[in-house]
């Protein structure tokens, strides 16, 4: 039976490394080279994660304490960066891996912070922010505006995640069960939203350029 301390340790490292990779592939696409390739991949790998440890206390972050972090991180850029043949591709790898992240670390940041003794609510919004952290460091890097303010159910998908780790916990459910349910609902969520294109409302106001009055003759 794994521990619920061993189980995040898990979580923890495998979101790391995916976001890694979905930053290195990001990094990659923009042409970086293999050092910026490389801090991207760590930018986006822990700075969910550094983001939650500093909110909840948990300091010196584990991402700047624990040595696996950082080599996790440096070895999903190193592979990234070897092993890509195919730009155009690298777009689906991204957003691939980014779900991936964001289901990961929306559900360890939740159990991170309700092992912290923090209330459901404030748990869950952590979870929520520890997921979405990374993806967003990593397109500020990338010069472009953060995923999270103009994706696909991108927030919500990660929230929504939070909010299974958070009635698992009030019910006393096992952790490990909770957590695959939890990882699995975000990360398909996330997916269908890419695909079908769902998206929360945006604002009408704006939206189409305004009439322009004819030149005078």
């Amino acid at each position: 039976m794994i521990s619920p301390q061993t189980l995040t340790l898990i979580l923890d490292l495998a979101g790391t490394f995916v976001f890694a990779i979905s930053g290195a592939a990001a990094g990659v696409r923009a042409r970086f080279d293999i050092f910026g390739v490389l801090v991207i991949s760590f930018v986006a790998g822990n700075a969910g994660g550094v983001s939650r440890d500093v909110l909840i206390g948990a300091v010196p972050p584990a991402a700047l304490t624990d040595v696996r972090y950082l080599l996790v991180s440096l070895f999903a850029g190193v592979v990234t960066f070897v092993w890509t043949s195919d730009v155009d591709r690298l777009r689906n790898a991204v957003l691939l891996f980014d779900a991936a992240g964001l289901a990961l670390f929306a559900v360890v940041g939740t159990k991170k912070a309700l092992a912290f003794g923090l209330n459901p609510i404030a748990a869950a919004l952590l979870g929520m922010l520890t997921g979405i952290g990374g993806g967003m460091m990593r397109d500020i890097l990338l010069a472009q505006i953060p995923t999270v303010l103009r994706a696909d159910l991108y927030a919500v998908a990660a929230l929504a995640a939070s909010a299974v780790v958070v009635i698992g916990q009030v019910n006393h459910l096992p952790a490990s069960v909770t957590a695959a349910v939890a990882g699995v609902f975000c990360f398909g969520l996330r997916l269908m939203a890419i695909y079908y294109g769902w998206r929360l409302p945006i604002a009408a106001a704006g939206a189409k350029e305004p009439r322009r009055m004819p030149p005078e003759p």
